[in-house]
């Protein structure tokens, strides 16, 4: 274990549950998870909190949780994953005329470029989240990437900007002090899960992450290295739930568990002569619910949320076959039975399911691998970045905070000795990895607000 690096903890305020995950970084540059905690969440609908009071509780639960599965732990900043309907992006152009035409471009001009954007008209109540550069141009030379050491008279980019409802961000700030912690940062959620389950090489082939959450299902689209567009769709798992309560008949519980037990996202793949029986209510004869018709329900709404994609990526002209990497699908509603092939029906691309352990250190618990915390993952990698680029403080922890046996797997979690030069290896390749994934993107939402409160003052 790597004592000098800082315990970083991402907390994942979501529909359906809260989850706290603190990790530290080892020597071989992967996460070993030192504490892991979680709640049901009550006061938020659609990846907004509503409900202040139960959502605190909801947070103090899962930190209390995270505690009791590694008591040493102490823990007062988190990264704080966003999302949520109202939060929305558009694609803008800018441009600078140059006024030292004979000097090279340089890093200063290009904050004033991207400065310039946050003067961009938006509807009133929503604020500028982000505004992330795309490519940028230079007089008639397209496409350059990084335009600094250039010479010429005009510079622009197109940019996509991230934008929000202001209260609902001050509720989840308001949340998160009530509960006892100051948030590191905010981080868009769509972008903290891509962070978790995508290597370089995804970015570069082009990739459209669809993060399946309980409210929410959110998206982030990559072509050639370049973040393209992000949306949120405001269905999620729990809308299925919701759709075979009303359906069928049954209770949320039932509904439920008959998702995750025997629910499936293709009709054709269900037995038509399989039955679930649900005990009747008090005294009521049991029911007899077609295992074929609860999954037409669930078919239903999945290939509502797999035309959205389809929707979002021809807005940006990224359907058909541009996209080599296909679809990577991650959270919580992923894990539904035959989803990969209702999405490579409904979107005509290739899709697989996005688990966050390539970041993870071998002979963690199975639990924590699950696609539902790649949101928690990717807010850790996030604290990361900010930690090896110097872009925040942190506190240099140095306690001895081991992986409690609880968070280890055991049967057969041996580890095989690497070699020094092998080891060497493997740091280097970690540092260049997610490295860059987050480099490409502004840092600091919750500078942004903190900053709005100091002027109203």
């Amino acid at each position: 274990m790597n004592q000098e690096q800082p315990i970083i903890v991402g907390l994942d305020i979501g529909t359906t549950k809260i989850a706290a995950i603190a990790g530290r970084k080892n020597e071989f540059g992967k996460l070993e998870i030192l504490g892991f905690g979680r709640a049901n969440s009550n006061g938020v609908k659609h990846g907004q909190v509503l409900n202040i009071d139960e959502t605190i509780k909801a947070i103090r639960m899962a930190l209390d949780n995270c505690y009791a599965s590694n008591p040493n732990l102490s823990i007062s900043e988190v990264y704080v994953g966003i999302a949520g309907h109202h939060i929305k992006s558009l694609q803008t152009r800018g441009d600078i005329v140059r006024q030292h035409t004979e000097d090279e471009i340089t890093q200063r001009e290009i904050d004033q470029l991207v400065a310039d954007q946050y003067k961009t008209y938006i509807p009133a109540g929503d604020q500028i989240i982000d505004v992330i550069p795309q490519e940028y141009a230079v007089d008639n030379f397209q496409n350059i990437i990084s335009p600094i050491g250039y010479g010429g008279v005009k510079v622009g980019a197109n940019f996509h900007i991230i934008t929000g409802d202001k209260n609902a961000i001050k509720n989840i700030s308001r949340a998160v002090e009530k509960s006892g912690l100051q948030t590191k940062d905010l981080v868009l959620q769509p972008l903290a899960s891509a962070a978790a389950v995508m290597g370089q090489e995804d970015l570069e082939a082009g990739v459209a992450i669809v993060d399946i959450g309980g409210g929410t299902t959110d998206l982030a689209v990559f072509y050639e290295g370049i973040l393209k567009h992000t949306a949120v769709i405001p269905f999620g798992g729990e809308n299925i739930t919701n759709d075979i309560k009303t359906g069928l008949g049954v209770l949320k519980t039932q509904a439920e568990q008959m998702k995750v037990q025997f629910g499936s996202a293709l009709s054709n793949e269900a037995k038509g002569n399989a039955f679930i029986t649900i005990p009747g209510l008090r005294g009521m004869p049991a029911k007899e619910i077609s295992v074929k018709n609860l999954a037409n329900i669930i078919q239903a709404r999945m290939s509502e949320i797999m035309d959205f994609v389809s929707y979002h990526l021809k807005q940006v002209g990224l359907d058909n076959k541009m996209l080599n990497g296909g679809i990577v699908l991650t959270g919580g509603g992923s894990q539904l039975k035959h989803l990969i092939q209702l999405t490579e029906y409904v979107t005509g691309l290739n899709a697989r399911i996005g688990f966050p352990t390539e970041h993870l250190a071998s002979g963690q618990i199975e639990e924590l691998a699950k696609p539902t915390y790649s949101t928690c993952i990717g807010l850790i990698l996030k604290g990361y970045s900010d930690y090896e680029h110097n872009r925040k403080q942190f506190e240099q922890v140095n306690m001895k905070v081991e992986v409690p046996a609880g968070l280890r797997r055991h049967a057969g979690s041996e580890e095989m000795e690497m070699p020094d030069e092998d080891l060497q290896k493997a740091r280097v390749k970690n540092r260049k990895g997610i490295k860059d994934f987050w480099g490409k993107f502004k840092d600091g939402i919750i500078d942004l607000f903190k900053e709005e409160e100091d002027h109203a003052l």
